[in-house]
């Protein structure tokens, strides 16, 4: 925001204007409203034929935006008279309220207006082509993203980059490339789908769901399989797998189910396809747990991992594991390093294409592609939940394994879409592109349909009632949350918009501007201190049903979101002279995997007290085969990762999951929400005709369950 207001200030006319960012003075005729409001009808008029395209959401969020930031200069800046505000404020609420009504028909575009909504190049655009037309002078636009880069080190982290000891030396020890002798291929030249906007197509043609398991056709396995050190042995499913590296495949997004050993499998990738030197970027939680599987499954590699500035890492190990939070600092040296194959695990954090983190990592691809010209290096995204919330999640990955490009297909999955014979306006056009897709590369496998031996795996939610001082206060907080929507409900209903918005668009707008607001400041009483709130009055409940669990079951995994919460639960466990180990965000990889090591192996320990973001991902624990969720999480995916560090091949045990709900509170609601969000995988990825969940987003859908209850309380209805 503070980035856009900054460009509009940086005027190159001379003149002296009246509005202090650089904007002309303008009639109601003139200006930036005026086009927000041409553009909004469009939307709205576009969206009662049916679905929005791909250019009408462009032109949504573009409207969204510019509204966002028009609203925020307009309460700031000074010299900008009373009435003038008023007036600009109310022609927004117009724009608004036509957004929310656009929204409401079409819920897809919901995800749209969420502040952290992925922005494209297609967005910032139009975006642009908007401002210049409502008379602001902006600064010359930077190359397209698409054009080489010079250098993958931004300007921001160049004073961050670390050299490790070593690292010319391995470059001396092996100063040149093989040349690469083979014939290039001729790209198949673009001529039906020249003109149009192909990447909205394909993200839908996995959100229609139908068309079966998302999985690449995969070759038998040889017999008897020798990829597999003594003493190991892997599972069909794996060995298919890597017969298909072994056929020459190269580009993967493995999205096996948790549990079904993907780290396995991508080891003996890199072996199978000789792409050393290997980078694996992961989730500081399992960095250690990489360095034992590569030791285990590929005995005759070395591998190093890299801490901090690196100052302890071996520059001629076969493997370098490396975690996501110090990879900014160590991009220029790994771009230039020579490493044949990238593996990317819980490839579900680099969504948000505008992030650091996805930045680095795909800037990291691009240079491997890069210096193997005429070779395809080994690129994995290794995720059992590559959707999240949304199926956007979808672009970024792509994007790391080079199957498409900024804003359009890649070369290869170009030449598949052309040579399928179809356009967007075509029906057939996205079973097809969709199958073009999944050839590219996407392996999914079910535990159900590969693991039949895998013991079941259960659900079961413990309402408890909070009659304590804390739990009158939750109520009392949940009760003036209520009061405060209901009062802005009211006072937008009393108002003009009232007159043209049903009460449904009112509770629609109402919630998403204070999500909005929660969004921007987690002071306050909103939806996620409420949730906070619930999750330090369950504690001590969820905590005694563990320590009861331990007495009549073992051991059992405890999962909370919050350090206080963690910290009460453990205070209890003490007091009944339980041992615990403890998997927390701001430990070392080293004393982490050592507690995971204390509790699989140890029989004195009962409980491993764990962070749902820290140790919801790549940790094994399936020692224990009872979970308890002392609180829950904003989607399944989270939850779903959390019960399958248990669940999971080599566990022998039915595995039950216990739910800690605060019965009458929000709690409850968003139980049941997040439920019923978890058929966007088992649409895209399993082939599933799933019904199409609902396209808000749980915080949003748990505000307007809040605000429906208090109109109908108020109203008597």
């Amino acid at each position: 925001m503070a980035s856009n207001t900054a460009t509009r200030e940086n005027t190159t006319s001379g003149k002296t204007h009246s509005r202090t960012n650089g904007r002309r003075k303008h009639s109601h005729n003139e200006g930036i409203i005026p086009l927000l409001a041409r553009a909004v009808r469009e939307v709205e008029a576009a969206t009662q034929r049916g679905k929005a395209n791909p250019a009408n959401r462009t032109k949504f969020q573009v409207i969204a935006l510019l509204m966002r930031e028009e609203r925020a200069r307009v309460k700031t800046t000074e010299g900008v008279s009373d009435a003038e505000r008023a007036e600009t404020l109310k022609r927004l609420d117009g724009v608004a309220a036509i957004l929310a009504k656009t929204a409401a028909r079409d819920t897809s575009l919901i995800t749209l207006l969420e502040p952290g909504a992925p922005v494209t190049d297609a967005t910032r655009q139009l975006k642009r082509k908007m401002l210049v037309q409502a008379g602001f002078d902006l600064p010359e636009e930077p190359k397209a993203a698409s054009e080489p880069a010079q250098t993958y080190v931004p300007p921001e982290l160049a004073e961050r980059q670390v050299e490790p000891v070593g690292i010319d030396s391995r470059h001396l020890a092996n100063p040149f490339l093989a040349p690469d002798l083979s014939a290039q291929r001729r790209p198949t030249p673009v001529v039906r789908l020249a003109n149009w906007e192909l990447l909205g197509p394909l993200l839908k043609s996995f959100e229609q769901g139908g068309g079966g398991s998302a999985c690449m056709p995969l070759p038998e396995p040889p017999v008897p399989d020798r990829l597999a050190p003594p003493g190991a042995e892997l599972m069909k499913h794996q060995a298919r797998f890597l017969a298909s590296v072994r056929n020459g495949h190269r580009s993967f997004l493995l999205a096996d189910e948790p549990g079904l050993g993907k780290t396995a499998q991508s080891v003996l990738a890199a072996s199978v396809a000789g792409a050393y030197p290997l980078l694996v970027v992961v989730p500081n939680v399992v960095k250690m747990n990489w360095a034992r599987e590569v030791e285990h499954w590929t005995p005759h590699r070395k591998v190093t991992v890299i801490h901090g500035d690196g100052a302890d890492i071996d520059p001629f190990a076969d493997v370098f594991v490396v975690n996501y939070e110090i990879l900014d600092r160590h991009l220029s040296w790994i771009s230039r390093f020579g490493f044949k194959g990238m593996v990317v695990d819980e490839a579900h954090m680099i969504k948000n294409v505008q992030s650091q983190r996805s930045r680095n990592v795909l800037a990291i691809a691009e240079s491997i592609r890069e210096r193997s010209p005429g070779v395809s290096p080994l690129l994995i995204a290794l995720t059992g939940t590559p959707l999240i919330n949304d199926i956007d999640d979808f672009r970024a990955i792509w994007r790391f394994l080079g199957w498409t490009e900024a804003d359009k297909p890649g070369p290869e999955l170009m030449a598949r879409l052309e040579n399928n014979g179809w356009t967007p306006a075509d029906h057939a056009f996205y079973p097809d592109a969709r199958q073009s897709v999944i050839d590219m590369g996407i392996v999914r496998r079910r535990k159900i349909d590969v693991a039949a031996d895998l013991p079941s795996k259960r659900v079961v939610d413990l309402p408890v009632e909070l009659d304590d001082e804390l739990g009158r206060g939750i109520r009392e907080a949940e009760e003036q949350l209520a009061r405060k929507l209901y009062d802005r409900f009211i006072a937008i209903k009393k108002g003009k918009l009232g007159l043209k918005l049903s009460d449904e668009a009112i509770v629609r707008m109402v919630c998403m501007q204070e999500l909005e607001e929660s969004n921007a400041s987690a002071d306050g009483l909103n939806v996620f201190t409420m949730v906070r709130k619930i999750g330090q009055a369950k504690a001590g409940l969820a905590a005694d049903y563990t320590a009861q669990l331990v007495r009549s079951v073992g051991k059992v995994v405890f999962f909370a979101k919050h350090i206080d919460v963690m910290d009460r639960a453990e205070a209890l466990f003490a007091e009944r002279g339980l041992k615990t180990v403890s998997v927390r965000g701001d430990q070392t990889a080293t004393f982490r995997q050592e507690q995971i090591d204390a509790f699989n192996n140890d029989p004195e320990i009962s409980v491993a007290v764990c962070s749902l973001t820290a140790a919801g991902v790549g940790v094994n624990l399936q020692a224990a085969s009872n979970v308890v969720l002392a609180e829950l999480s904003w989607t399944d995916a989270e939850q779903t990762q959390a019960i399958d560090r248990v669940h999971r091949i080599g566990q022998d045990e039915p595995v039950t999951a216990w739910r800690i709900v605060a019965a009458q509170t929000i709690d409850a609601k968003i139980a049941e929400l997040i439920d019923g969000k978890a058929g966007l995988a088992a649409r895209a990825l399993d082939g599933a005709e799933a019904k199409s969940e609902d396209a808000d987003s749980v915080q949003l859908e748990s505000l307007m369950h809040v605000l429906r209850r208090a109109v109908r309380e108020r109203e008597g209805r």
